[in-house]
């Protein structure tokens, strides 16, 4: 599903046995016995969730974390049989307008768009009769349209044990404007605050996830360049950093820097390949290298990573998308991130 929002969101099936593997790894203690089979299965299903979460989260743009999110609440219900499919579609469209005869609007603060919206979710199986006790309760969603925080508000009668679906559902004809923190509360009550606040970008992690096979991809965004923090990392590590900024004619240089860096018998270099969006007819170059890497690992020193970057691109190649290590680099936004990130930044952080 991400890949409909950008082509550089692709993930392999490999990469979720590995994560797998290391939620079954990490999630036990050594120190402590399990014995009720229900209890460990229940714990390695919380850990790998968040760890599922976190490693997602950090190859998203900040405007798609909270669609991640709200789509791995909606899959869970799925999977365990609780969604209804005509209600997610309606919380998502509002019902296709099909040039219906709608009646009279009743009152001045209900729009067009909104009147067309709840008589068509008064079609749905769960809300029939819902127009009726909608015009004989309207005081009391009139207070739920006027509220700042409309979605904290309890809805009048039956409607207040509603699933939280069902709730989104309503709140998307009255009040669409407040969606955004109405599925933050969603995803809050299926899961946890933490699903919707997701750790900050740590390099260093993400080294630590990569190996030797697998590049390690920056998706960037305008005025992002993150190759002063790989140069930082490679001085801590002891590495020589091996820096290429991709154009036109440089295909033959930067798989000459790659086939130096892996050699087994070498040092064991880092080879930083900036802004492969700008050298499309090599991209098929780079899948070759990188599917090297994977089948030949007895050829590449232990120590060689291989870095790109690029903005997002329909001609990345899919298969290093998949099996790479992927890292957004944007500029934060808001008062938090960029609080988060100064302390995270030399030399406040050193």
């Amino acid at each position: 599903d991400l890949a409909n929002i950008d082509p550089m969101y692709q993930y392999s099936l490999v990469f979720f046995f590995q994560l797998f593997a290391l939620a079954v790894n990490d999630s036990r203690n050594p120190e402590e016995t399990i014995e009720d089979l229900s209890v460990r299965c229940k714990q390695l299903n919380d850990y790998f969730l968040y760890l599922l979460y976190k490693n997602i989260c950090r190859s998203l743009f900040e405007k798609d974390k909270l669609i991640f999110s709200f789509l791995l609440t909606v899959k869970l219900e799925e999977l365990a049989g609780e969604l209804n499919e005509q209600e997610w579609r309606f919380a998502l469209t509002g019902g296709i307008s099909l040039g219906e005869q709608l009646p009279p609007i009743p009152a001045d603060w209900i729009s067009q768009k909104a009147w067309g919206e709840l008589n068509r979710l008064n079609q749905l199986p769960n809300f029939k009769g819902f127009m009726n006790d909608f015009t004989k309760d309207m005081n009391k969603f009139k207070e739920i349209y006027d509220s700042l925080a409309p979605y904290e508000m309890p809805l009048p009668g039956k409607y207040e044990k509603f699933t939280e679906l069902q709730k989104l559902c309503i709140l998307r004809t009255i009040r669409p404007d407040k969606m955004v923190p109405a599925v933050q509360l969603f995803v809050i009550r299926k899961l946890g605050e933490k699903f919707i606040k997701p750790p900050p970008p740590d390099l260093k992690l993400t080294f630590n996830d990569s190996n030797k096979t697998t590049p390690i991809i920056f998706v960037l965004s305008p005025g992002a360049d993150p190759y002063s923090q790989v140069l930082k990392l490679a001085e801590e590590k002891g590495r020589t950093c091996h820096h290429l900024s991709l154009g036109k004619g440089q295909g033959k240089k930067a798989a000459e820097l790659i086939d130096g860096a892996k050699n087994p018998k070498g040092p064991g270099g880092w080879v930083v390949l900036e802004n492969c969006h700008l050298l499309i007819s090599w991209m098929r170059d780079l899948d070759k290298i990188c599917d090297d890497l994977l089948s030949e690992p007895n050829k590449v020193h232990k120590e060689f990573r291989l870095w790109l970057t690029s903005y997002p691109s329909k001609d990345f190649p899919v298969n290093v998308l998949q099996n790479g290590v992927k890292m957004t680099n944007e500029a934060p936004k808001g008062l938090v991130s960029n609080l988060t990130k100064s302390l995270m930044t030399d030399p406040i952080s050193n």
